[in-house]
């Protein structure tokens, strides 16, 4: 949920770890700091932080030029202990200016270790848990860094990231890792260590994934690993192939209509490599025949858009497997008594592979035998160490914390599984077979036919920039669209907004319709769509002003256009596909209200693209 980078090496600090800031700002940006070690005696730590965006960093810092030593640590924050302000920003300074922590997590023992240092005399400036650590450090300290780095790391309990630099000892830097993602990167002359991979790339391609309950001496000649315990781990070096130009705006106002004019590009990248002369072939998929046929339950838990893209994807396993599958929020799950075996399948999806709640609702699940399967983007992440059998969406680096192509490629993933399991099962003869796999490969010409939209829901968002609330309605998989749809409208335009399944109308949701209430009704489900009529008259009846969702060249969606006061016309897909491309007007409609609104649209408020804490 907050952005963390260490750099140490022959160059100044300050201007790279600003840039690896600003690369990273989506990870949180209510407020930001850095900690460099001065570059003459005496030694200190120059530190400057800003309540609000990393900008006023580089202002504040003379784009880094104010302070010329070359250790130093940034972050970004998305505020959990204390208000988002200065004072609460990190790094954090121990009480005599010894040691400056960055951290991304909760402590949550910070209380009973806060009174101990109080009654030591430490004072305190801030209200965060991690002001603790600093002043840990420091009066745990006897010269000897990485001792001190070690005991602290003995006292505390919770999770985190740390990024910790001493001011008697300026080259070197301490990272780590705990349930929150840290990656090294491997230099010449220099090292550093980041959040994200995106703010290492312009610097080295050589990264070390660091696994929890690691911690690594970082300074510019060497990178040592070692565990809790103090003993010493081997660095285990990848390469990176992402393009600096992936993590850029490529001339786009905003990284969310990059990512939105990507997806079709994204799922042909999910799809495409994984059909191979008429056969699915799924990459990392270690699940064998005898192990599907054993499943009696398919469980998918995920948090946000991830858990509506599972909604939609339990329609098509269903209906091609013939396995009853429950969908769970993380946090629910991870709580839950719901009966969980050896013989349960749970896909878990995450865009970051590092949301913490779900996770923790994997873990329970695997202690109980369930086998995990997991799909993700961020390649290394946590929840691919804990699966069992891991699907890549390859969507690339998504900035916007609004995720848009990582709802598409989830689906796109979802629905290749439902097929291939389908075919495993015994449930699809060779004609059915190849006929979704036809359309499976149609999927990214449907996406990029929706996108062609875009002027007509620039010009629809006009009526709805001004509303109070506005409703999404839809029935079977159009529910769980309507659920995506609400989710993205209202998190980056700040409107009301709210999915209701279509058939729950009449008890108790008409109730909310007042004349001119915007209602936005999802009819791609062919077999469905009288009924969704019918739901657009009731509530056309009480005033509502409806925008209906319906498939391009269907006659029945005649019918609806008689009726809804505007159409908006998606590819006409099996109803078990169908929301993969009409996802994309409810995604350009949020949009453009946004931006009509003035609202911050990649970085809407209150927000984190990560969430890495409970």
């Amino acid at each position: 949920m907050c952005g963390i980078i260490g750099f140490t090496g022959l160059k100044q600090a300050a201007p790279i770890l600003l840039e690896g800031l600003a690369r990273m700002e989506y990870r949180g940006y209510d407020s930001a700091g850095i900690a460099v070690v001065s570059s003459d005696p005496p030694r200190a730590l120059q530190l400057a932080k800003v309540s609000g965006k990393v900008a006023g960093l580089f202002e504040k810092t003379q784009n880094g030029a104010a302070f010329p030593g070359t250790c130093g640590i940034g972050h970004t924050r998305w505020a959990t202990h204390g208000a988002p302000t200065e004072t609460n920003a990190h790094p954090h300074v121990s009480m005599h200016g010894m040691f400056a922590v960055n951290h991304n997590g909760i402590i949550e023992n910070f209380v009973p270790l806060k009174q101990e240092l109080l009654a030591k005399g430490y004072t305190f400036k801030s209200e965060t848990d991690t002001e603790v650590v600093a002043q840990l450090l420091e009066d745990n300290y006897e010269g000897d860094f990485q001792k001190a780095v070690e005991k602290v790391l003995s006292m505390i309990e919770g999770s985190y990231a740390f990024a910790i630099v001493c001011r008697d000892d300026p080259d070197t830097l301490f990272a780590v890792k705990k349930n929150s993602p840290l990656i090294l990167g491997k230099g010449e002359g220099f090292n550093l260590f980041a959040s994200d991979v995106t703010a290492l790339v312009e610097h080295t391609r050589e990264v070390v994934y660091m696994e929890d309950g690691q911690y690594a001496k970082v300074t510019p000649d060497s990178i040592e690993l070692f565990a809790e315990d103090g003993s010493p781990l081997p660095l285990v070096t990848s390469h990176v192939t992402l393009s600096i130009s992936a993590a850029e705006k490529g001339g786009y106002e905003h990284f969310m209509m990059k990512e939105m004019m990507e997806q079709p590009e994204a799922v042909e990248r999910t799809i495409s490599p994984r059909i191979k002369d008429g056969e699915i072939v799924l990459d990392d998929f270690s699940l064998t025949r005898e192990q599907l046929l054993g499943f009696r339950k398919i469980m998918i838990t995920a948090c946000g858009s991830a858990y509506y893209a599972g909604l939609a994807g339990k329609y098509a396993i269903e209906r091609l497997c013939g396995l009853p599958v429950d969908v769970q929020i993380a946090s629910e799950l991870r709580y839950s008594d719901t009966p969980i075996d050896d013989r349960c399948l749970l896909i878990v999806l995450s865009q970051s592979g590092e949301t913490l709640d779900t996770i923790a609702a994997v873990k329970e699940c695997k202690a109980k035998g369930a086998t995990v399967l997991a799909i993700v983007n961020v390649v290394e992440s946590a929840l691919t160490k804990l699966a069992d059998s891991v699907l890549y969406t390859w969507a690339g680096p998504e900035v916007a914390v609004a995720t848009t192509k990582g709802y598409t490629t989830q689906l796109a993933v979802l629905y290749l599984f439902a097929v291939y399991a389908a075919k495993v099962l015994g449930r699809l003869d060779g004609e059915a077979y190849a006929s979704y796999i036809r359309e499976l490969q149609q999927l990214p010409e449907a996406v990029r036919a929706s996108l062609k939209l875009d002027c007509d829901m620039e010009n629809m968002a006009q009526y709805f920039k001004d509303a109070q609330h506005v409703f999404y309605l839809g029935r079977n998989t159009d529910s769980a669209l309507a659920m995506e749809g609400a989710l993205k409208f209202k998190e980056i335009s700040y409107i009301h907004a709210e999915a209701y399944a279509a058939g729950e109308l009449k008890h108790g949701t008409i109730a909310l319709i007042e004349p001119g209430t915007p209602v936005v009704s999802l009819c791609t489900n062919e077999a469905l769509i009288e009924k969704s009529l019918s739901n657009i008259i009731e509530v056309k009846a009480r005033g509502a002003v409806v925008t209906a969702v319906v498939p391009a060249g269907v006659p029945v969606s005649e019918e609806i256009r008689g009726y809804a006061d505007r159409c908006v016309e998606v590819p006409a897909l099996r109803d078990i596909f169908a929301s993969i491309a009409a996802v994309v007007p409810l995604q350009l409609l949020a949009y453009h209200v946004a931006k009509l609104r003035g609202c911050s649209i990649d970085k809407p408020k209150n927000l984190a693209k990560s969430v890495t804490v409970e």
